[in-house]
This record gives structure tokens, sequence and C-alpha cells, in this order.
């Protein structure tokens, strides 16, 4: 495949960017927007509108296949890239990068994306990881349109992979629509949820955890209550951004005892919590977590830990699993930069005995969360996040469709 030409275009992407610091230390949300001052390096206020850069590319066969560049809702926090600002870097892969490729022949989706991954900016990093991720989407794409598969079928053909004719679970987040969308999720019968959005200790969490409990064991009451097929029966799954350590300053016991009675309260269904402790760095993160999964094992506690923060990259993702310090790992597809990071991260922690969830973010586009949705049937993950946004309804939409259409068509093939 030759490279005939390539455009970017400016967007949108389908949430915000939220300075996470200032919403963990107390930030006061008023209607849609918060209040008071930024704290993490790049944000010029607490939520800013979500971009995002479409890259076409176009082979010297005619045809055109896009990929979004765009990055998590957290940008900037728990080691990640700074904000990703359409502005900024549209310019950017026309001067620096448009030139690199255009005319450039490959033989294979592996091989560029070895390539993406050597390129180097100024003062010798790499490519910001939304760039990653957009190029490989759309290197991704038009390997496929010209060989005529489907993206699933590219990535089990290149990483030598048998296709799934069985749907991967999704999870579904609700946002802010916390009592809502989990009404949303019962009627259409999602796998996983409700995802949560704890990231408030006054609002969500309690000086003691005492409002999380609340909670669950409302969505746990509230599955049973209006449910209208008694087999169905979903996991409970909460994203704590890591205010139990915060509140309980790391103690083991104390964050055992809350991981225990949540899962009391959720019972009938399992539980699975991401983030409970958030210690401000991969080696602080991968200690504490081990001790919690010590602890977890220890008490018999029926709960999965999911690890989030600072399992960021392929070599994160490496680490954690070979220290085996968490049941599942989310892989945060724009934070490993090229989509071939995220194959190879779900592949690795399979190796290895450890869950794989493919995750993402709500501040992605239509276009990776398809993309995604293809990597998920080549590679079978645990679970898949319904992305983008944060209404649930548009994103599981999304993903539910894309997984259909590309188990009818391996029906035929």
């Amino acid at each position: 495949m030759k490279i005939k030409d390539i455009v970017f275009t400016q967007g949108v992407s389908a949430y915000f960017f939220d300075d996470q610091l200032a919403i963990k230390q107390g930030a006061v949300r008023d209607g849609t927007l918060y209040r008071g001052e930024a704290v993490t390096p790049g944000f010029h206020s607490i939520r800013m509108p979500g971009e995002s850069v479409s890259i076409g590319i176009l082979p010297e066969e005619g045809t055109i296949a896009f990929g979004d560049c765009c990055a998590v809702q957290y940008s900037g926090a728990g080691g990640r890239d700074p904000v990703f600002r359409a502005d900024k870097y549209v310019p950017f892969l026309e001067e620096k990068i448009k030139p690199l490729l255009k005319g450039q022949e490959f033989s294979s989706f592996r091989e560029v994306c070895q390539y993406i991954e050597s390129l180097r900016v100024k003062g010798g990093g790499k490519l910001h990881t939304a760039i990653r991720y957009g190029l490989t989407q759309a290197l991704l794409s038009v390997f496929a349109t010209v060989r005529h598969k489907t993206m699933a079928e590219m990535i089990a053909e290149e990483y030598s992979l048998p296709i799934h004719s069985e749907r991967v679970k999704i999870l579904g987040q609700c946002g802010d629509a916390r009592y809502e969308n989990v009404d949303k999720m019962i009627i259409k019968q999602v796998d996983l949820l409700p995802h949560g959005l704890v990231n408030n200790v006054e609002e969500k969490f309690g000086p003691h955890g005492e409002k999380l409990k609340d909670y669950v064991s409302w969505v746990s009451d509230r599955i049973l209550d209006v449910r209208n097929d008694p087999d169905y029966i979903p996991d409970i799954y909460l994203d704590v951004y890591g205010l139990p350590g915060m509140v309980f300053d790391n103690d083991i016991s104390k964050i055992l005892a809350l991981l225990g009675e949540l899962a009391d309260r959720a019972q009938p269904f399992s539980l699975k919590v991401e983030g409970p402790v958030d210690a401000g760095g991969r080696a602080g993160q991968i200690s504490v977590m081990k001790k919690l999964m010590e602890g977890v094992e220890r008490e018999g506690i029926p709960v999965e830990l999911v690890a989030d923060e600072w399992c960021n990259t392929l070599e994160d993702i490496d680490v954690f699993s070979r220290e085996g310090a968490a049941h599942m790992l989310q892989i945060k597809t724009p934070d490993l930069g090229g989509i071939n990071a995220s194959i190879e991260a779900v592949l690795l922690c399979q190796s290895r005995g450890v869950k794989a969830y493919l995750g993402g973010t709500c501040n992605e586009t239509d276009i990776s969360a398809r993309v995604c949705t293809h990597v998920a049937m080549a590679t079978h993950p645990d679970q898949i996040l319904a992305k983008p946004g944060m209404g649930f309804d548009e994103g599981y939409m999304v993903v539910r469709n894309e997984m259909e259409r590309i188990m009818a068509l391996m029906e035929r093939l």
C-alpha cells in the first residue's frame, strides 16, 4: 500500500477534557460546568470542550479511510500526555508528519505502526498519544479497505488470531446521570453497569464512603426491581478514581473493609472496582494494588480490582500484568498511542492470565469507537467500553451495532 495523500480536519469529540485533580480537590459543579481554578498544566478551565483531528489517508488504489486523533477526558492526569488541542496539532501534522508519510509504501499494518512509533518530535519524545492513535486507526482502515477485508480480519491475519463469533461483553457508563442512565442500561440489558463516575468525595463518595455504599445498594435493588428478564444478571462495575485511597490515606485495612461492604451490597451481582487508589506513580500504585489484591484474597472478598491510573502504556501493562497488581487491567486505548499497542496489550494480558478490559474514554469519536470494536472482535478481551459520550445510549449503539455487523459478516465468510 502506497500513500498518495493525507488530509487533516479539526473536529470535536463526544465529551470534555476535565481537570481530574481539581475535581478531586472539591471543584463545585454548576450545571454542566465546574467552578474554580484549574490546577493541571494545560487546562485554562476545569472543564474544556473535547477536540479531535480526523486523518484521511488516500492510497494509490483510490480509496480513502479515516482515523480520529482523540485523548482521554482526564488528560494530563496519572502520567498521561497533556490536553490535545486540535488548533495546535493540525499545523504540526501538515508540516511535520505529512511529508514523512506521503509517497511512502508499506507492506503490512504492523510495519507502518513500527514506523509511526519510531517517529520523534523535537526534543526526542514520541508523537502525542492522540496522534499515534488516530494515524494507526486510519492506516488499519486503509489496509483493510485496500485488501477488501474488515479491520477485524486484518488484525487477525497480521497477528495470527481467530475471528471470534461471540459478542464481547459491553460496559455502559452513566456519566453524571447516575440514576436515569442505570434504568436505560437495565432496559437494554447491558452486560456491566453503571461505571458510576465516582470522582468527588462530597457528592458521590461521602466522608467515609457512605454515599458510595448507598449508591451500590440502590443499583442492586434497582436491577432486581425493574428487570423484565430474571435471567438478566449483569455485573456491577464502579470507577472510583482513587477516592478510597485518598479518603482513607491508603490505609489497606480501611479500603478492604469498604470493598467488603460494597461487595455485600452489590449482591446478588458480582462487583468490579476500578481505581481504588491513586498512589501518584507507577511503582507506588503497583505496591498498594498488590497489597489490596493480597487482602482481598486473604479475606475472601468477592470483588475484582481493576487497574487504571498509572497503567497507561504497553510497558505499564507489561509491568502491572507481570506483578499481578490487579484482577483486570484497563487498556485505555488513547493512552497507549497506536491502536497496535492496544491489540498487543490485550494479547499480553491473556498470555499472563490477567483479564483485559478494552476501555478508552467518553471523550472519543464514533470512528475510534468502531475501530476499537474491530480490535475487540479480533482479540476478544473480557469486556469493552460503550463509547463515545456519557449519555450511554449513543456509545452503546455505536459499539453494539458494529459488533453485530462484524459477526454477521464473519458468518457469511
